[in-house]
């Protein structure tokens, strides 16, 4: 490159720097607003296959964090709410657990195609509502969840033979962080279905929309009411909701203090309980591996989503 050309470029790229305008991305925002415009932007909980909204409750403003516009409004639920939901997953607990494994699998191939079908909506819902560029959420959150919902129906398939002995455990209360909040939903929901369970998923507070969209994909899908259902409140809501009598298990993902909290609240009540809490960075490497595949995988999850990502 010449010197006159090397410094047209160079003024090229310090305006870019300067204003920090970004080239259109090829989603189109179109849908995602579409289908908060759809629901007036005001949610409640959905449960048992329905949009719940209790009267009398407060609501919380979920925002872009880019730009503080707000995207819509969702209820704070309450106590009535936590066993209106738990109730009906504990029904719905009782026929879709009897399924034979390969009726549970086929539920479950639907709802991966139906997620499929709308995974535009669901990465640009989720660069709104979260705040990570719509590129991370399409080429990485978005596709994980796929791949979590075709390798767990898989699962669901091969329960008797693979994990004999294995049986469901009941109830999941599922509580989400706002780190990669439709992968982390995934991670627990997927598991919790392949195996017979129903899930009650309360989102992280800031993070609630894609959690709530995905309750709606679940109904499109056909899977049966109640085996999924999807509540919102604050960090008390989500107590409650892992300490109800009925709940048979807790997954939570969220800071070591609330994890704590709920070792506490949960103990001497025989329910299981899985934490994923803070300090991820410690890891193993074994002699055996490929270090330069090893530094890579540990520098991208320790940084990824903490404005350090690799682009």
């Amino acid at each position: 490159m010449s010197g006159a050309s090397a410094s047209s470029a160079g003024r090229g790229v310090n305006e870019i720097f300067d204003s920090m305008e970004y080239g259109p991305a090829k989603e189109d925002g179109g849908a995602a607003q579409a289908w908060l415009e759809r629901h007036a932007r005001s949610f409640g909980h959905f449960i048992y296959g329905r949009w719940v909204k209790p009267e009398g409750r407060e609501s919380y403003p979920s925002k872009n964090p880019a730009t503080g516009q707000s995207l819509a409004c969702t209820v704070q639920g309450c106590s009535s709410d936590v066993s209106l939901a738990v109730k009906s997953s504990r029904e719905a607990f009782v026929s879709w657990s009897a399924l034979p494994c390969h009726a549970r699998a086929r539920h479950l191939y639907s709802l991966t195609r139906t997620v499929q079908k709308h995974q535009s909506l669901f990465s640009v819902l989720e660069s709104l509502d979260h705040g990570k560029p719509v590129q991370d959420c399409r080429n990485f959150d978005v596709p994980n969840v796929i791949r979590h919902l075709y390798y767990h129906a898989g699962w669901a398939e091969r329960r008797d033979s693979e994990m004999k002995g294995w049986r469901p455990l009941g109830v999941v209360a599922a509580i989400v962080s706002s780190e990669s909040p439709l992968v982390t939903l995934s991670w627990k929901v997927c598991p919790a279905l392949a195996m017979g369970n129903t899930v009650v998923l309360k989102p992280d507070t800031r993070t609630r929309l894609s959690a709530l969209l995905f309750a709606e994909i679940c109904a499109e899908a056909g899977l049966p009411l109640g085996v999924v259902n999807v509540v919102t409140g604050d960090e008390d809501f989500g107590a409650e909701l892992a300490q109800h009598p009925d709940v048979d298990k807790v997954d939570f993902t969220g800071s070591a203090e609330r994890g704590r909290a709920l070792c506490r609240g949960c103990a001497g009540s025989g329910k299981a309980l899985s934490l994923r809490l803070g300090a991820r960075s410690p890891c193993i490497v074994f002699d055996s591996a490929d270090l330069d595949s090893a530094v890579e995988g540990i520098v991208d999850a320790a940084w990824s989503s903490a404005g350090q990502a690799r682009s």
